[in-house]
């Protein structure tokens, strides 16, 4: 469908047409169907499909055809500061023409600018749950006024410990029939419904298929390796692959530290991104990895909720995902926009036991490749010529600097 055949203001489409929109994704649509008649949405929706235009779009409608008293009716909550600012910067591109104020709030930034702004209004409000409760505990923030919510990456809200605070928030909101709600998530699942039936009103629940929400512009492969071969393994894929960029995703903070410093010994310019690195140093690091400053970034799944990076070409599964869902929400970073991407996994002997539950959730098998002696070798005795932490810092590598004095094993896989 085209977003022209829409009933929308004509000021609202050509912010569409001006952000390169024309026709809607399978999440928009359907989301759209339900939220421009005013009701509740719980969609299942993976990062990459739209879903943020598509309720930016719900918004923005009510909005326009009710001007009276908008400063502060609009609440977005959203589970880390990263994915707020992904929100804020997509609102302001379709805010172009209409006048709106778009404000964020998270940790990690001042208080006071953020509560001058909202003493000035903000019409639609995004941010992360505890600093929205401060705001509100400090009287700045009228959670009260509030008529349209939406509660974006929800099942990332729940696995992040954000229940609670999340839980405050709605009861501190009108009562469902006095608002819109919609809710996104990876999967609804029984914490996800639970919201959508509690504290949304006659919820429709909008759910794609596994084959849906997998992208199919990837193209997934799988090689079955032991645990001890599998960081030799992937350096001899990146050698002969050569991708521009890639996403490398591990179980445990542990694992990609390790994983980080092996490969950094081996003239690979990387960085780990985990869940104990401060916020300012996290978001050093993906500013960093947006801006192809380094191409390969290790993370974790905590670290890595609502990261987005564009253009994006490789996604490596170097452990098998223990949440089975997690495994389509992990490639779905890569063949985004039309574009193709790569994704691979290495299954062991510790996680491979996963991958049958997997091959279930997508609804396919994943094609297998063999994980060759030689390739493996390769990786073994690489050192390559990309940039490291030593090069950056002003240091020199002589021949042979920087291997590895002894064979990589994998750490204890701790959470």
């Amino acid at each position: 469908m085209r977003f022209e055949e829409l009933s929308l203001d004509s000021r609202l489409l050509a912010s569409i047409a001006l952000r390169g929109y024309t026709e809607t994704t399978d999440v928009q649509a359907r989301t759209l169907a339900a939220t421009l008649r005013g009701r509740d949405a719980a969609v299942q929706s993976q990062t990459g499909t739209g879903k943020t235009a598509a309720f930016l779009i719900t918004i923005f409608d009510r909005l326009i055809n009710d001007p009276s008293g908008r400063s502060g009716r609009t609440l977005i909550v959203a589970p880390t500061r990263e994915l707020a600012i992904q929100i804020e910067g997509e609102a302001k591109l379709l805010n172009r023409g209409l006048g709106f104020v778009v404000g964020c709030f998270t940790g990690g930034v001042g208080y006071d600018g953020q509560r001058a702004l909202l003493k000035r209004g903000v019409d639609i409000i995004i941010g992360t749950p505890g600093r929205l409760l401060d705001l509100a505990d400090k009287g700045v923030l009228r959670l009260r006024d509030i008529r349209i919510l939406v509660i974006d990456e929800a099942d990332r809200l729940f696995d992040m410990g954000f229940m609670p605070e999340l839980r405050r928030i709605l009861r501190a909101l009108p009562p469902p029939p006095s608002r819109q709600s919609m809710l996104f998530s990876a999967t609804l699942n029984r914490l996800a419904r639970q919201i959508a039936v509690q504290h949304m009103n006659e919820t429709e629940f909008i759910e794609l298929t596994p084959d849906e929400v997998t992208v199919e512009a990837i193209d997934q492969v799988l090689y079955r390796v032991p645990s001890q071969s599998k960081a030799d393994l992937l350096l001899g894929l990146f050698h002969e692959l050569k991708p521009r960029n890639a996403l490398i995703f591990t179980n445990t903070k542990h694992y990609a530290e390790r994983l980080a410093g092996k490969f950094e010994r081996s003239g690979l310019h990387v960085r780990a991104l985990t869940g104990d690195l401060p916020q300012n140093l996290r978001m050093k690091v993906m500013d960093d990895f947006h801006a192809g400053r380094f191409p390969y970034l290790i993370a974790t799944d905590i670290a890595a909720r609502g990261l987005h990076i564009e253009g994006l070409e490789m996604v490596v599964n170097f452990d098998l995902p223990l949440d089975i869902e997690n495994y389509v929400h992990r490639i779905g970073r890569t063949g985004r926009a039309g574009r193709t991407g790569k994704a691979v996994s290495l299954a062991c002997e510790i996680y491979g036991d996963k991958l049958a539950a997997i091959e279930r959730f997508i609804g396919r098998p994943i094609p297998v490749q063999k994980a060759t002696a030689d390739l493996i070798a390769q990786g073994m005795s690489l050192e390559f010529s990309a940039p490291s932490r030593a090069a950056e810092s002003g240091g020199s590598r002589g021949k042979g600097q920087g291997r590895p004095s002894r064979p990589w094993r994998p750490a204890p896989h701790s959470a």
